[in-house]
């Protein structure tokens, strides 16, 4: 074989190799993450409340559940879940065990301020502007929904819209009410 027919098998081997290398590892990033995060502590963020700046965290509160919802304003499924997840809202926001923090994931600060404004979003927003909680949960979209039990193990994750249903059935399995 000459030369020149070795370095093309050569590379082909490679890139072919390479791909298999592809192949086998898809499933397991961020993707993958949900189905290992379930159960287990819940990851902790320091962020920044996206109307005052104040500081938020996801640790959960002693006895607490806490929801963290990531969106952004020009979502269509984080607008399609709007209504069910401000009714879930309006349902809880005065159980003293209840917490939840909307987690905004690439978007403008301004707009999603605009965007929240309209809509009425009473509960905590907070701001990633470097997507530290986006990875911490291994989020892959919006909006995706986490609910942390009082003893800090994820206890349910959505990803897409949620019903109020949906947001009941979460909240339910952390506080292990069946």
């Amino acid at each position: 074989m000459s030369r020149i027919r070795w370095v093309v098998l050569g590379v082909a081997v490679f890139v072919i190799s390479l791909g298999a290398v592809f192949v086998a590892s898809v499933g397991r990033g961020p993707v993958a993450s949900h189905a290992n995060l379930l159960g287990k502590q819940a990851p902790v963020v320091s962020l920044k409340n996206l109307v005052d700046g104040t500081p938020l965290s996801t640790a959960p509160k002693a006895g607490h559940v806490v929801v963290v919802n990531f969106w952004n304003s020009w979502c269509i499924p984080c607008r399609q879940e709007q209504p069910a997840l401000k009714a879930f809202y309006t349902e809880h926001r005065k159980e003293a065990d209840f917490t939840m923090i909307g987690v905004l994931r690439s978007d403008g600060q301004k707009e999603a301020r605009a965007y929240a404004a309209a809509e009425g979003m009473n509960w905590a927003l907070a701001a990633d502007p470097h997507g530290d909680a986006a990875v911490a949960f291994g989020t892959t979209g919006q909006p995706e929904t986490y609910v942390i039990g009082p003893d800090g193990v994820v206890a349910a994750w959505l990803s897409g819209p949620a019903s109020l249903s949906d947001f009941d059935a979460m909240l339910n399995r952390a506080k292990r009410i069946n």
